[in-house]
């Protein structure tokens, strides 16, 4: 059979594209939510951040503070990149924003290139897709073009926001070219992946750990001076050594197209060379019995959650020592006007601006936290769709017992993932300031209240899953409406009304600000409505 297909592709080339423009809509709309999300979220960020520089730096000698503070503290370039130029606006988002954003453009496009290619083998839709006047190549040039229009146009509303924002046309060109570049990468990557693996969530393992990888290795170069090459061997490296709005070095840009162009092809070359529904990294096969320790509901989620999380448990604690090493001298990146204490009032409290930047953290990791759980809450409508849970029901296991194994870590996860993330936080912070056993307790404490908010989130995505289920990933666009909510409204003085749409607006901002139980109870209200109202839907309807 492969042979044949061999033969077919080698002479009815053109035959092999037939019904990817078909494929394409169907992949747009499918996407119409999750997709404008993503693109609004990384396109408005940069520009609507502008005006808040001259808040945050409003003289000279604000600016050049920030450009020596930034430059003798590793941990920034750490984190954030070399610091070229941060006394204009644009080198300064261009700074803050431009790693992190190919970071994501990068899940993005992993994200959207494996639902539309191996997730579809996964389901056996592509199969009987393949039966039909569909070619070959149909399915994963629709999946690329749908997560490679989608990058450009990221980087055509950045241009277009960041020059109506008053920045520099050539820098925000360069700007926008170089994240829309990131994404065409590993769009490329993703394309790859799904060649190599055979299950969807395989592929998207292996291309977040190159995207992750990426940004790792772009880190460990900027921050180390005899291993500044190792930036020049990371894509996400590549987006800031273009060095936009601080003398653009165009020729950076042929970097990235060059590498797409050859992973993009390579991906072309092995499609072919395989089966429908089959990778050429084969899954190892499992004993022919299960050990008794698998034969239960919550054992066999135990199973298919135990990667994840461990994957998102290691992020978290990472993230959380870099961000606390960097913690006690965040007054010198913030400044001292009046407007930016104002800002970060609203963000955390206004007690201190390294307990304010600490509360505020807490708040971060509490949205990244939440969406951990409906990725969690989302396997289960996958084992759903996928055939996988009508032989597990068909046994003695009840629908509520089988959810419930899945609930226990979309809830406990995301605590696990605080009290990770919030450890390491507060460990880093406390050897820097030589107060361990203090600041490891009040990050804690600000890392639990913040608890109850993100099982808001987590328990929205149950309703959605029980209630409407074929809109189970509209649960993404919860998290993300919350996300851009807590991170944007304070910074662009959106009204109260607004700001309390976000559940993680409610609880109290500890350590910067005192406990107050009131609002935590009303959230613990709200999940215990939404998760009943989810499982009571979910005990009632059809599988599939």
């Amino acid at each position: 059979m492969t042979a044949t297909l061999s033969r077919e592709t080698e002479t009815a080339p053109a035959h092999e594209l037939a019904g990817t423009w078909h494929l394409t809509r169907l992949a747009l709309r499918r996407d119409r939510v999750t997709l404008p999300i993503w693109i609004v979220l990384l396109s408005v960020i940069p520009a609507s951040t502008v005006k808040t520089f001259a808040q945050f730096y409003p003289t000279d000698a604000d600016r050049l503070a920030l450009q020596a503070g930034a430059t003798a503290n590793p941990s920034y370039a750490l984190l954030y990149g070399p610091p070229f130029d941060l006394t204009s606006a644009g080198g300064f988002i261009a700074w803050r924003m431009c790693g992190f954003l190919a970071l994501l453009i990068g899940l993005m496009a992993v994200f959207t290139v494996t639902r539309h290619t191996r997730a579809e083998e996964d389901t056996g839709r592509a199969e009987l897709l393949a039966s039909a006047v569909v070619g070959r190549y149909a399915a994963l040039t629709a999946g690329v073009l749908v997560a490679g229009a989608a990058s450009v146009l990221i980087g055509l509303i950045q241009v277009g926001s960041m020059i109506g924002a008053g920045l520099p046309a050539a820098g925000s060109l360069a700007f926008g070219a170089s994240i829309a570049l990131a994404g065409l990468v590993f769009t490329a990557v993703a394309a790859v992946a799904v060649q190599l693996a055979e299950y969807s969530r395989t592929a998207n393992g292996i291309g977040t750990a190159v995207v992750g990888a990426a940004f790792l290795l772009r880190g460990a170069g900027d921050s180390t001076v005899d291993a500044r090459w190792l930036s020049w061997l990371s894509p996400i490296g590549w987006v800031q050594q273009i060095r936009a709005f601080a003398g653009e070095r165009w020729w950076v840009l042929l970097l990235p197209v060059a590498l797409a162009l050859v992973i993009g092809a390579a991906a072309y070359w092995l499609l072919p060379r395989r089966d429908v529904g089959v990778g050429f990294l084969p899954p190892r096969p499992g004993p022919a019995r299960a050990a008794a320790s698998l034969r239960s509901p919550l054992a066999l989620a135990w199973r298919l959650h135990r990667g994840p999380l461990l994957g998102w448990t290691i992020g978290m604690a990472v993230v959380g020592a870099v961000f606390g090493s960097i913690a006690s001298g965040i007054g010198g990146l913030v400044g001292s006007s009046p407007q930016a204490q104002q800002i970060m009032e609203r963000l955390g409290g206004a007690h201190g601006l390294t307990q304010a930047f600490l509360a505020t953290m807490a708040g971060l990791f509490a949205m990244v936290a939440s969406l951990y759980g409906i990725q969690a809450v989302l396997r289960m409508r996958g084992e759903e769709t996928a055939i996988r849970l009508e032989p597990v029901l068909a046994t003695s296991v009840g629908k509520l017992r089988w959810a419930g194994g899945h609930l226990v870590f979309a809830f406990l996860g995301t605590a696990l993932l605080l009290l990770a993330g919030g450890l390491f936080l507060g460990l880093a912070n406390g050897l820097r300031t030589h107060d361990v056993g203090g600041s490891v307790g009040d990050v804690l404490s600000g890392m639990l209240v913040q608890l109850p908010a993100t099982w808001v989130v987590i328990a929205l995505a149950v309703t959605l899953f029980g209630l409407r289920p074929a809109y189970s990933a509209a649960a993404w666009g919860v998290g993300a409406l919350a996300l851009l909510i807590s991170l944007l409204g304070p910074i662009v003085n959106a009204p109260q009304g607004v700001l309390d749409v976000s559940p993680f607006q409610h609880p109290p901002k500890l350590p910067s600000q005192p406990f107050v139980a009131t609002p935590l109870v009303w959230l613990l209200v709200v999940t215990v409505v939404a998760l009943g109202a989810g499982l009571i839907g979910w005990r009632r309807r059809d599988v599939g």
